[in-house]
């Protein structure tokens, strides 16, 4: 079990994470906050406890991948690889900017520690399993991750990428749904609904665990829960808050793609602070 004072640390960088979000936003006056913001939890389990990463060699061959399915999310991954030191977190003020390389959608190309271009919702864990499939095939140890949204598992090509997944047996990938319940239209019961999507994951093939998307413990053992069962993959549906952190944002759809204006911004970091601030006492 994980000790409070690692919990503490957790909760800072995940906390750190939440506001090069905001800030990041709040620059471009364009973005998606809301699911940046659910996703940070995931995001500080994945880069600071689980995956095998060198920050110092980002295309080393034998790390473990993460893919950003839901590519909108960006500042999430922005903000988490900065604080694991894959680029400075002075550039996030530059996010969306024509000289950045921070753009709206995560680019292997230009950003250290991305491992796939996305952006149109699907793709990305067709390519997480495609990564997956190469490490079987080149017997390598490494371990594939994906982040999938809520509005994105409506597409058809994500229930083919799961289908094929299952069917090579890709005991090597564990995906996750950042499961907040809301889209950009509003409910996703009520604009597509995909429930029960634990059901419909395992009907698919997937070992499947849900789990509260903010508890890191919670999180860290559905993660080696899944990797301790053979021929495979596990998606972990975690249950979270979107928005989660800033009090005004938590719950609400039109958070998912609007940015906050100079008083929403500063009300939001003075919010995040303040949890910071208690963290210390």
């Amino acid at each position: 079990m994980m000790e409070g004072k690692k919990i503490k640390e957790f909760q800072k960088i995940s906390t750190n994470i939440r506001k090069h979000i905001i800030e990041a936003v709040f620059h471009a006056q364009s973005g998606h906050p809301g699911g940046s913001l659910s996703s940070a939890d995931i995001l500080t389990v994945l880069y600071f406890s689980e995956m095998k990463i060198n920050p110092e060699n980002p295309a080393w061959e034998d790390r473990d991948r993460f893919v950003l399915s839901k590519g909108h999310c960006s500042p999430a991954l922005y903000g988490t690889l900065a604080e694991r030191g894959f680029f400075s977190k002075d550039k996030i003020s530059g996010f969306r900017q024509t000289d950045s390389i921070l753009q709206g959608h995560p680019s292997l190309k230009h950003v250290p520690g991305v491992d796939m271009s996305t952006g149109s919702l699907g793709h990305g864990i067709s390519a997480a399993l495609g990564m997956a499939l190469a490490g079987k095939l080149d017997n390598k140890d490494y371990h594939v991750y994906a982040l999938l949204g809520d509005g994105e598992i409506q597409e058809g090509q994500v229930w083919e990428a799961l289908m094929a997944s299952a069917h090579y047996k890709l005991d090597n990938f564990t995906a996750f749904l950042d499961h907040n319940g809301l889209q950009i239209d509003g409910k996703i019961t009520e604009v597509l609904s995909p429930e029960p999507v634990d059901e419909k994951f395992r009907a698919f093939g997937w070992n499947v665990f849900v789990v509260d998307g903010h508890d890191y413990q919670g999180l860290i053992d559905a993660i080696n829960k899944g990797k301790a069962l053979k021929g495979k993959p596990t998606m972990i549906v975690a249950q979270t808050v979107k928005g989660k952190g800033v009090s005004f944002m938590e719950n609400q759809a039109g958070w998912h793609g609007s940015p906050p204006n100079k008083e929403q911004r500063d009300q939001a970091i003075a919010e995040l602070d303040e949890f910071l601030k208690g963290l210390e006492v």
